[in-house]
Parts: structure tokens; C-alpha cells; sequence
């Protein structure tokens, strides 16, 4: 297969200021703003800041919405099955989707489309002769549709092996592999869903891809209430499948029409013919028509790009393989607690990676530019706000796990003991938090030059042979919580391997300026989860006390953020104390 062709080298292109003061100082990271939009006719160029704020903003609201629809998903499996053995076998089943939606959706596909759609979007800016995006789409999508056809065939015929390997302590295994075989058509619909949402980022089109998981959760919901009587826990796994297909649906649409606007290229410029007054005999006999331009070729998919970037998702999924696989030992129930924990304990790292999901094509389509310092700017800024998000909601649920599981869940046949053993493990969770999303961050800002690199892959297996190795250590002694623990440690030294990685082969990332900000929301995000926790002890309802308890640790962390120095605080300070100026 033909190779994506290379970007500008790193550093050789016009670096353009972040922000309205200026390019930031060596010492920190410059100030949000914005470049406002690129000057050139493609529409996919707007990288300022105010349409980055509504797109992240639009982003995070229908993210949060598919959230919530998942938590009343949980609910429901909840419901009606509690933390049994009916659970346990979807949850093993449930797998796929989790799998798929990681190689897919969320990273897998996305690492390399937005940077190859990003790439033929600039050279639709150039004026190529023929539309680059229609000759990629014409080039890639008949073949990987196939591909994952012949996935999902593959899985749906191997589900009893695929149920053996995965969770071999199951006692009765045939209700997990009749959902298996029905979740498995997620390797045809997510792999669809992951090419649309990949195309309509890079063309800085984001509320349709935002949609998928309301679409997908709101089908399972509808599936258990409707099917879980006759179907038992297959009605879950019928609704994975029905999901799947919403999902393409709802971003079908919006890309055809993205593809079907009429591609007119811009036509170059030629020179002023020379007055014939002033025209010398010898200039006239040699002048000859200049050359047209060769029309840029067509980006295409590296074979050894794909391969780095789904085996580093792979790897990386490949930790929820492991947890299942110890949980399998444990007694009923463990599978599930640690699912509905990892739920939640989510949540917050989801919301802090939506700006880096709405940025992740600006990077791109600047490293195409060779505007390294631009990009290195944008993925410092992510890192840090990402950070502070994640931290806040990291303390929150620390502080208030076990009112905040006994609201969402302790009903039906989910009862008070499930409550604590899902609390417990969640607080372990979030310790794990800030790994995940400097892991997803730091990933982004890795595949986002187009090129091939080993380090992502390498980071995660080291990461992965940690979690393996704590768990297998920690399970016998600490159940599910030693499983938890080793899922955290691992992903922690994988993004310090991640950020130590960065460089002029990627983005190069100022490590320290970066660690320095992060170690100060750290500190600040521990505080205020103790300050949440001991108010928590002296409220006995659950939605008094998650209320308070969210409230005292936002306040707190600001505070302390503030008292310590951490940047977000000052560069909103000084946002505003601009603003205001300007007003006067």
C-alpha cells in the first residue's frame, strides 16, 4: 500500500503565536487564544479560539448526554439483573463493544484518518486539480468496509473460543456467547461510525460524531425495557446491535453532505504579458508558456501507520481484557463491580478529552503546515486544561464514590452490599484518572504528524506488563481493589513514558513546564478531596451528601488552585482582565 505522503518537516514551516500576546514565554505555557480563521477558501481551516470554545463546548454537552444515557443504561442492567451471573456474561460480551469502540471510535481509526483527511483538506486548500478528500474516500472506504465485514463474520463463527480465552471461570458460559455473537456485528457498524466521525472532525464538523452515543445508548435502553423480559440479558446485547447501526445513521448525512459540495480548484496565477513596445526581439523568440502545476497525489493509508496505531489501541484496551480476566476467578459479581465502577469513575476523564477530540484536527492540519510551534502551543494547553479537568472530577469521586454509587444504582436487585464493593473499587479507579487522560492526550499529540512511531505502542506495553504483573500479584490478597490498583499504576507509567517520548519527531512538548503545572492542580485536587470527603461522613443521604460534596471540592480546588499558582486559574484572570479592559 502507497504511504501517506510526509508533512512539511517538523520546524521548517512559519510558526504562527497561540494567542493575542505573542508566542508564550520558555518558562510556561502561553495564555489561551486564538489564531482566529486561516486565511485560505477551505472552510475546515477555522482554528480560533472562540470557534474551538463553541465546538469543544457543543462537544462536551452531547458527550455528557451520552454519558448520563449511559449511566441510565447501567441502571438499567442493574435493574433487572443486579451483579450476578446474567451480568457477568454480558459484561464478558460487552468486551467487543469496548474493544471496538476504542480501535474505531475513540482512537484506533481516528489517529490515522484525521490526520490523513487533514492532510488532503490542505491540499484541497492548494487548489489541487482533483478533489484529494473524494479520491481518499474513493480509495479507502470500499476496502476497509470490507475489512471489517469480514471482522465481524470472523467473530460472530469463533464466539465460544473468544468467551473461553476471555473469561474461562465462567460457570455456564452459553448465555455469554449468544451475546457475543450478536455484539459482534459492532465491527462492521463501529468501524463505519469511526471512518464518519473521522472524516467530519477533520472537516471541523463535530455535533454529529458528538451524537453517536446518544443514538447508541438510548437503542440499549430501549432494547432492555422492551426485550429483557422474553430475552433475559440478550436483550442487552440486541441493543448493542441496533446501537450500532444508529450510530451510522446519524453521521451519514452530515458527510454526504461534506462530499457531495462542488469541488471547484482555484486557478493559478499567470503571468502579465509584456507590453509589446517593451518586448526585445530575443525575449519574444524565447518566451514560452510556463508549465501547469502537477496535481498533488492523493493521500493515502502506510500499512505500517495503521498497524503502530492498532496495535497501540489494542494494547491499551487490552487492560479491561486482563481485569475481566482475574474478576473471572473471583466470586460472582466481582466483573460487574468493577464495570460499573470504571463507569463512573470515567466520566470526568471523557469530559477532559473532549477538547483534545475537538483540537486533535487543528494539531494535525498545523503539523501538515510544518507549524510546529503552533501545534506544540495547542497540545500544551490541552494537557494542562485536560489535566484540570480530570483532577476536579477525580476528587469529587473519591470523596463521595459510595453516596454517589448508592444514588446511581442501589435499586432492584443492586443491593447495599454491591453499593460498598463498587464504591470501594471506584475510589481506587480514580487514582488512575489523570494516566488515562494524559495517555489519550498524549496519544493524539504522538499521531497526529502522520508518520510512523513506535513509542505509543512501546509506552503501553511496558504499561501493560505492569498491570498484568501487579494484578496477578494484588488479586488473590486484595480482590477486585488490587485489579483496580494495577490498572492504575499501569496506565500512570505509561504516560510518563508518553510525555517523556515527545519530540521533534512528534510534537515537541516542554516537559517541565508541563509537569510543573500538572503537580500544582494535583495538589490542589488532593485537598479539596479530603475537604469533600469529611463533609460526606456527616450527611446520611446520598443526594445531599454527593451535592455538598461536589460543591465543597469545586470551590476548594479553585481556591487552592489559585493559592498555589496552577496556570488555568491565572490565564482565566488574565482572559477576563482583558475582556474588561476592552469594554472600558
Amino acid at each position: 500500500m502507497t504511504t501517506v505522503p510526509p508533512p512539511v518537516a517538523a520546524g521548517t514551516g512559519p510558526a504562527t503565536a497561540a494567542g493575542p500576546d505573542g508566542p508564550a514565554a520558555e518558562g510556561g505555557i502561553g495564555p489561551e487564544g486564538g489564531t482566529g480563521p486561516e486565511g485560505g477558501r477551505e472552510t475546515g481551516g477555522r482554528t480560533g479560539g472562540s470557534f474551538l470554545a463553541k465546538a469543544a463546548l457543543v462537544t462536551a454537552v452531547l458527550s455528557v448526554a451520552g454519558s448520563l444515557l449511559g449511566l441510565v443504561r447501567d441502571q438499567a442492567l442493574a435493574h433487572f439483573f443486579g451483579a450476578g451471573t446474567d451480568t457477568d456474561a454480558f459484561l464478558v460480551a460487552w468486551t467487543l463493544p469496548e474493544l471496538a469502540a476504542t480501535l474505531l471510535i475513540e482512537d484506533g481509526l481516528a489517529f490515522f484518518l484525521v490526520p490523513a483527511f487533514s492532510l488532503a483538506l490542505a491540499r484541497r486548500g492548494d487548489g489541487a486539480a482533483v478533489d484529494p478528500v473524494r479520491e481518499f474516500v474513493r480509495a479507502s472506504l470500499p476496502r476497509m468496509a470490507l475489512c471489517f465485514a469480514g471482522a465481524a463474520v470472523l467473530l460472530i463463527a469463533g464466539a465460544p473460543y473468544l468467551v473461553a480465552v476471555l473469561a474461562p471461570g465462567l460457570p455456564d458460559p452459553g448465555p455469554a456467547v449468544d451475546c457475543t455473537r450478536v455484539t459482534a456485528t459492532c465491527a462492521l457498524t463501529f468501524g463505519l461510525t469511526g471512518y464518519c466521525s473521522a472524516a467530519l472532525r477533520a472537516h471541523q464538523r463535530f455535533v454529529a460524531p458528538a451524537t453517536v452515543y446518544v443514538a447508541y445508548n438510548a437503542a440499549i435502553i430501549a432494547a432492555l425495557f422492551a426485550l429483557a423480559v422474553p430475552l433475559g440479558v440478550r436483550a442487552a446485547a440486541a441493543g448493542v446491535a441496533v446501537g450500532g447501526v444508529l450510530m451510522v445513521v446519524v453521521q451519514a448525512p452530515s458527510l454526504w453532505r461534506q462530499l457531495r459540495r462542488p469541488y471547484r480548484p482555484e486557478a493559478q496565477p499567470q503571468p502579465q504579458p509584456q507590453p509589446a513596445s517593451e518586448a526585445t526581439p530575443a525575449a519574444t523568440a524565447t518566451a514560452a508558456p510556463a508549465p501547469a502545476p502537477a496535481p498533488a497525489p492523493t493521500p493515502t493509508l502506510q500499512t505500517t501507520l495503521i498497524w503502530t496505531v492498532l496495535l497501540f489501541a489494542l494494547c491499551r484496551q487490552s487492560q479491561v481484557l486482563i481485569e475481566r480476566f482475574l474478576a473471572s476467578s473471583l466470586p460472582a459479581g466481582a466483573i460487574s463491580h468493577l464495570n460499573y465502577a470504571q463507569k463512573v469513575a470515567q466520566m470526568p476523564m471523557a469530559l477532559s478529552l473532549m477538547l483534545c477530540t475537538v483540537t486533535f484536527p487543528v494539531v494535525a492540519r498545523a503539523l501538515a503546515k510544518g507549524e510546529t510551534e503552533r501545534a506544540r502551543e495547542r497540545v500544551e494547553r490541552d494537557l494542562v486544561l485536560a489535566g484540570c479537568v480530570v483532577l476536579v472530577g477525580a476528587a469529587a469521586v473519591i470523596a463521595a464514590a459510595h453516596p454517589l454509587v448508592e444514588l446511581l444504582f442501589q435499586r432492584g436487585a443492586f443491593t447495599a452490599r454491591d453499593t460498598a464493593a463498587t464504591a470501594s473499587v471506584m475510589r481506587v479507579y480514580a487514582l488512575g484518572l489523570l494516566g488515562h487522560t494524559m495517555v489519550g492526550a498524549l496519544a493524539r499529540a504522538h499521531f497526529s504528524a502522520a508518520r510512523t512511531t513506535w513509542a505509543p505502542l512501546f509506552a503501553m506495553s511496558i504499561g501493560i506488563v505492569t498491570t498484568a504483573g501487579i494484578g496477578f500479584l494484588t488479586v488473590g490478597t486484595w480482590g477486585v481493589r488490587g485489579i483496580a490498583a494495577a490498572n492504575a499504576t499501569g496506565i500512570c507509567v505509561t504516560a510518563v513514558l508518553l510525555l517523556r517520548g515527545t519530540g521533534p519527531r512528534t510534537v515537541p512538548v516542554r516537559t517541565r513546564a508541563v509537569v510543573g503545572q500538572l503537580a500544582r492542580l494535583v495538589l490542589a485536587a488532593g485537598g479539596a478531596a479530603v475537604l469533600g470527603a469529611l463533609v460526606v461522613r456527616h450527611i446520611a443521604r446520598p443526594v445531599p451528601a454527593v451535592l455538598t460534596s461536589f460543591t465543597v471540592v469545586t470551590v476548594s480546588f479553585v481556591l487552592l488552585g489559585l493559592l498555589l499558582g496552577a496556570q488555568p486559574w491565572a490565564t482565566a484572570l488574565r482572559s477576563v482582565s482583558r475582556k474588561l479592559r476592552h469594554v472600558r
